[in-house]
């Protein structure tokens, strides 16, 4: 009886081994699927996605070519730069420095830069939810003869302060670099380090993100995926000084450090439960409408459920990111051609994890 009993236990422990092998095998063909209407050049630029549940990797691929003209496989160790997603790392560690008592999102932003024009009228919290007016000095016609300038942040802030509002602040949503890049000046001035260092030390060194940088196309790398353009023929990126993305876009990762900064957010390990709850808020205008929007992140959802998602656009690289917080879903995709967004790609993986979630209930 005991034998029978242990056979019967040691069959239905090799059935829900092969169940899930075959699970996982379905998943990674209708991924690979997916990945294959977008990246379909092995000798062109590539991309690396990374699928990860309740804290597992269940999918973690490369494609194309992290360099063409070396004739460089992509791996998934590759470095690329990932734009606007910098701006969760900004977020973040203003809400470290509130929580250390240095600055409050309610406080005015003439606290810190007294000369700021209608400096009275907007917040640190206008700032991170892009509700401040101010105009985005990406979308300035003069952009492009500061690109290549080497600029201390302030000399940034003087490049676009003086321009006309586009609204008063908290009357609407409007995405917005210029707030980021003051966010990341007021880091500096509260902490008393250049962002750069804030974020190196007291988040990447913290979480263990050792293969993330503030951006530099001098320092020796390992691992970079270099970027490039599209069009009829592939180019090599055009070349800005990482002073000017700033707080706003300059950083670089891989997709298993950005899983390990999805986990410090979910495991509470830089911000309390509490802090996080206002991060993730969807936050309201002055008329009281909502937006889709906390502090860095946006707020959506794919197939009715709730998503925290943001992407990034840079020079040469895309990048995109979806965690959906009820499942413990993170997709996450880099682009080193900005030819190539990841952007459809994610939602789509997610979607699919998702409806297998639902089926497999």
């Amino acid at each position: 009886m005991k034998n029978l009993l242990t056979k019967r236990i040691s069959s239905l422990i090799l059935f829900l081994f092969l169940f899930q092998v075959s699970f996982s095998q379905k998943i990674e063909k209708q991924i690979d699927s997916l990945l294959s209407t977008v990246y379909n050049d092995s000798n062109g630029p590539g991309g690396v996605f990374l699928v990860s549940k309740k804290g597992e990797t269940i999918y973690r691929k490369a494609t194309g070519k992290s360099n063409i003209e070396l004739d460089v496989d992509m791996t998934p160790e590759n470095v690329f730069q990932i734009g606007s997603m910098t701006k969760q790392f900004t977020a973040i560690a203003i809400m470290m420095l509130q929580e250390e008592g240095k600055l409050n999102v309610s406080d005015t932003i003439s606290k810190y830069l007294q000369d700021y024009p209608n400096g009275n009228s907007i917040t640190i919290h206008h700032l991170l939810t892009h509700t401040s007016g101010i105009k985005d000095f990406t979308k300035m016609k003069l952009i492009m003869s500061i690109a290549k300038s080497d600029l201390k942040p302030k000399a940034l802030i003087d490049f676009f302060k003086n321009e006309p509002s586009d609204f008063l602040s908290g009357e609407k949503f409007k995405y917005n670099n210029s707030g980021y890049t003051l966010l990341g000046y007021i880091i500096e001035l509260v902490s008393n380090q250049d962002y750069k260092s804030f974020i190196e030390e007291q988040i990447f060194n913290k979480i263990g993100m050792n293969h993330s940088y503030y951006a530099s196309d001098s320092k020796i790398i390992k691992n970079r995926a270099y970027g490039y353009h599209g069009g009829k023929a592939y180019k090599n990126k055009f070349d800005v000084s990482f002073t000017i993305p700033y707080a706003s876009g300059a950083l670089m990762s891989t997709v298993d450090d950005m899983l390990l900064w999805q986990q410090a957010i979910n495991n509470n390990i830089l911000i309390s439960q509490e802090t996080k709850e206002i991060v993730f808020m969807n936050h309201s205008l002055n008329d009281g409408t909502k937006i889709n929007y906390g502090y860095g992140w946006h707020l959506k959802e794919i197939n009715s459920v709730k998503t925290r998602e943001h992407g990034g656009s840079i020079f040469g690289f895309k990048s995109m990111a979806v965690y959906v917080p009820d499942l413990d879903i993170y997709v996450v995709g880099f682009s080193n051609c900005d030819c190539n967004s990841p952007t459809v790609l994610v939602r789509e993986i997610a979607s699919v994890i998702i409806k297998d979630n639902e089926k497999n209930k």
